[in-house]
């Protein structure tokens, strides 16, 4: 099989395990009355990303294969999933949070490092088969927000974006994943001598990058923005669904399929995917990133300014800019941090992002955007909430804005356009 096909189906399903849950389970929190936990379990996967990643990708380098490991681990993660789901199942409404949080946690301590290994995966295979990276990662990337799409489509077509059903359908896809990778092609491992330091011995070598200043800054600005990242997959469906309670809005089709709104957001996604060789080349990383985190300002005021009814047209059009809050950043970043590294420690440089981003921002990030929320939202509180919600959502714009203009001042960067060819 051609291994951009190949490559095309492990991104598929890489995010169509994570599309199964990651925007509907806010809702299910609500309807089990743990809105006031939704934080908590976002930040879980910012929590386990400050070392699980870091851990599997000095294994992948050090001693398995990366592929061996993407499948163990998705194996691992869809278990404790269906675990969880099983106990929403059983316990209906009554569900006790410390249960299903643990079993949760367990199921996404093992996902998220595979963010990172599938990049190693995609990077080791196109290096062997002489393609280049830049061109040829973002078209096969595309279909892993596809599979993203497909799966919230799906658990909302099938009406179970409120409901435990969300988390069996996240374990089944893992269950098949965990299969195909094993048939993916093999990653070497960096065997070394008893010559090299411990550092080297372990593989972190890739903590180093912190005494380059360039790439220090560049760490932190990625956690700074990695605090947005995961505000509206926890939040913009219950945000959006609130406004059932109101009578000219409750049969709209933004409040009956919250998801299929949100997963326009998605959509977006792949047609900025392919932008990204051009503006990488076209305005360096810099202004890549500005970009990003200028569409992240607009990503949260229009949610603030937008309703399901005559505003509709600001929810779509912060699910149109969420491609390139999100593409320009993530995708531009991961691409970057590959080409400013030794291929030696391809797999630890590519967990050091994600810790930076999906670990210390993202956990910052949902826990700060949980304190908001329950600053301005009454969820017990039998009147609407929409202005309440408005607030918060003004609130994260401003913080958006805020990182944008120091960045713009502090990260200093040539481009060279010749470093993207």
């Amino acid at each position: 099989m051609n291994v951009k096909l190949r490559l095309i189906i492990m991104n598929f399903l890489q995010f169509a395990v994570w599309g199964a849950y990651l925007t509907s389970m806010g809702s299910y929190l609500v309807s089990i009355n743990q809105a006031s936990h939704i934080g908590m379990y976002y930040a879980m996967q910012g929590i386990v990303s400050l070392f699980m990643p870091a851990i599997l990708g000095i294994i992948a380098d050090r001693w398995i294969p990366a592929q061996k490991l993407l499948s163990l681990s998705h194996f691992l993660a869809a278990s404790f999933m269906a675990a969880a789901g099983y106990y929403g199942m059983s316990y209906g409404t009554n569900v006790e949070f410390p249960v299903l949080f643990t079993l949760y946690s367990l199921s996404v301590a093992f996902y998220m490092p595979t963010l990172a290994l599938s990049n190693s995966v995609a990077y080791t295979a196109l290096d062997k088969a002489k393609l280049d990276t830049i061109k040829n990662f973002p078209p096969i990337r595309i279909f892993g927000t596809i599979g993203f799409i497909c799966s919230m489509w799906t658990v909302d077509l099938l009406g179970l974006q409120d409901t435990y059903g969300q988390f069996f359908a996240c374990a089944l896809i893992g269950v098949v994943y965990a299969l195909y990778a094993l048939t993916l092609p093999a990653c070497p491992t960096s065997k070394g001598d008893n010559t090299k330091s411990l550092v080297e011995a372990l593989g972190l070598r890739a903590f180093t990058l912190f005494k380059q200043r360039k790439m220090a800054i560049f760490f932190i600005f990625s956690m700074l923005l990695g605090v947005s990242l995961q505000i509206t997959n926890g939040f913009a469906n219950p945000y959006i669904s609130s406004f059932g309670s109101i009578p000219e809005y409750a049969d709209t089709f933004g409040v009956q399929h919250a998801n299929i709104l949100i997963s326009l957001s998605q959509i977006s996604e792949t047609l900025c995917i392919l932008l990204i060789p051009f503006v990488l080349r076209r305005f360096g990383i810099k202004r890549v990133m500005l970009i990003a985190m200028l569409a992240w300002v607009l990503r949260f005021g229009l949610f603030g300014l937008g309703n399901p009814g005559d505003g509709v047209w600001m929810f779509i059009l912060s699910m149109i800019v969420y491609g390139v809050a999100f593409d320009f950043f993530n995708i531009s970043g991961s691409l970057y941090v590959d080409k400013e590294t030794d291929i030696s420690i391809r797999s630890s440089a590519q967990g050091l992002f994600v810790i930076m981003t999906n670990g210390f921002g993202a956990t910052i990030g949902t826990l700060g955007a949980q304190a908001v929320v329950n600053y301005f939202v009454d969820f017990n509180s039998n009147i609407p909430q929409v202005s309440e919600w408005q607030s918060a959502w003004y609130v994260f714009a401003s913080y958006a804005l805020l990182v944008a203009i120091i960045f713009a001042i502090v990260f200093k960067y040539k481009h060279n356009p010749k470093e993207f060819e």
